[in-house]
């Protein structure tokens, strides 16, 4: 046994060894907007984030998504008007580009939002667009880059001085759906692709709204997300595609036949997902957390998973897991869904253990570094709450949620097989599971006690693990008993341990 990680020591600062087609990462999501302010206006800025990578790098995240940046009149940018630019409240292009060299000089991957489902009214195609049927000319070239039609129907909008209607599957922001069968648009998306990933040289996208590209229907997503991917890879091959599919499990699995590399485990996620259900269940919780991962399994198979809790569109993770006055129930949490393996995403804050719920605003509050560094709270917000210490309190707390989920990142690095490895259910009973995972020729044992407050017990050499050779011990809890002599651990409650060979 050469060592014994325990979740409250500080984390080991193992270099992030990232290469181009790596989807594995830690990733970090961030909403600028709310992040860090680096000019004094109160805003999140791009040189804000640039400021915080020694925080994000120290904290184990070896990628980083940022919610949009481009040029748009909302506080939350999905309805763009520059596809090719920098939102002058976030900063500059040239700003842009330091933070992409900032994060590749630290082995750090960088995606940004790509919304495409639909663009800002605001946008010069728009415009030009609904002017030219105000004046009787249908011919125009942008009149083709959206949806419009000369009957009313469902989530379709009235063009002012006109008798035609546009498209707008979210209905109320101003965002008129682009018509993505016209090859100008492909053509345009192609530009803004190439951009981004060769001039700018940021690693991927996030898509957004990736089920509402053809209003729900699936085919035509499915045959859209695999141009994308296709034409993606031509561009810069090893390029990282996340979609959000805000579905279930047998719809995910349909759209990972497009080739793009990970949907969002939206079934895992919120207070209703897999992971709270687990949290909550009062009777066999480690049978239910094997029976919610063989159903992914069942319906995913080796896809390279997105595995999250809460993100920006969601209630945040505290609250949804009634984990206001239990951090170990959080960091339990955070256990178990990095425990499932693949690409897991974080929301800023989650790690410190931020609350909000209902306007999406309230969901996008203030990075809560310490009470006198935080950006001005977005418009909208109708509660600011803050349920844990803010980023100073828990950096210097060993006990702190923050240095339980530095401690799993680094945890995760340094073994591999945990997120990449080829998955088998050992053992479990009502309150222990075993998972037995294996990549490269490193074999890695979970041991989960799912039970909040008993201690459990379980011999090793049930699910086929040997004491004897070189074996590492990473210990997910206050304390971890092994005998050596008969090859039985005793787990605290909510402990987690991981064995290496």
């Amino acid at each position: 046994m050469k060592r014994c990680l325990c979740l409250l020591m500080t984390a080991l600062m193992i270099p992030a060894s990232v290469t181009a087609a790596d989807p594995y990462q830690n990733w970090y999501e961030i909403f600028v907007y709310s992040y860090q302010d680096s000019n004094g206006d109160g805003i999140g800025d791009l040189n804000g984030v640039r400021s915080r990578l020694d925080y994000i790098e120290q904290m184990g995240y070896t990628g980083i998504w940022l919610m949009p940046i481009m040029p748009s009149p909302s506080y939350h940018k999905y309805d763009v008007t520059d596809y090719f630019g920098i939102d002058s409240r976030y900063g500059t292009m040239e700003d842009f580009r330091a933070l992409v060299q900032d994060c590749h000089e630290r082995g750090i991957r960088l995606i940004i939002d790509m919304p495409l489902n639909h663009s800002s009214k605001d946008h010069p195609w728009f415009v030009q667009a609904c002017n030219a049927l105000r004046e009787g000319r249908t011919d125009d070239p942008m009149v083709d880059y959206y949806c419009f039609s000369q009957k009313a129907g469902q989530k379709y909008i009235p063009v002012s001085g006109t008798d035609w209607y546009y498209e707008e599957q979210f209905s109320g922001g101003g965002m008129p759906d682009l018509n993505l069968d016209s090859a100008a648009v492909r053509a345009e998306i192609r530009r803004i692709f190439d951009f981004w990933l060769n001039d700018v040289g940021v690693d991927g996208f996030r898509l957004d709204a990736v089920t509402s590209y053809y209003a729900a229907d699936t085919q035509r997503n499915v045959a859209f997300l695999s141009w994308l991917k296709q034409m993606t890879e031509e561009l810069k091959p090893g390029s990282y595609l996340v979609g959000e599919a805000w579905t279930g499990l047998s719809t995910i699995a349909e759209y990972y036949q497009s080739g793009v590399d990970s949907f969002f485990l939206f079934p895992a996620s919120q207070a209703e997902g897999g992971i709270a259900k687990v949290i909550r269940a009062r009777s066999n919780p480690a049978g239910s957390y094997v029976s919610f991962m063989q159903q992914v399994y069942d319906a995913l198979g080796d896809s390279v998973w997105a595995p999250f809790i809460g993100n920006h569109d969601t209630g945040r993770a505290v609250g949804s897991l009634q984990a206001r006055s239990s951090v170990q129930r959080a960091k339990f949490a955070e256990g178990i869904v990095n425990m499932m393996g693949g690409a897991t995403f974080t929301y800023y804050g989650e790690e410190i253990g931020m609350v909000g719920a209902g306007d999406d605003p309230n969901k996008r509050l203030a990075m809560y570094w310490n009470d006198h560094d935080m950006t001005t709270q977005p418009p909208g917000v109708t509660k600011i709450e803050y349920a844990y210490p803010c980023v100073d309190d828990q950096l210097a707390d060993e006990q702190s949620l923050l240095n339980y989920c530095r401690t799993l990142n680094h945890l995760k690095l340094e073994v591999p097989s945990i997120a990449r490895g080829k998955n088998e259910f050992v053992y479990n009973d009502a309150n222990v599971c075993v998972m037995k995972r294996t990549w490269n020729g490193e074999e890695s044992w979970i041991v989960i006690n799912f039970s909040a407050k008993q201690e459990q017990n379980y011999c090793l050499e049930e699910s086929g693990l040997s004491l004897a050779g070189t074996l590492d011990v990473n210990a997910f809890s206050s304390t971890v008993q092994l005998s050596t002599e008969t090859a039985q651990i005793t787990l605290q409650p909510y402990g987690i341990v991981v064995f290496v060979k």
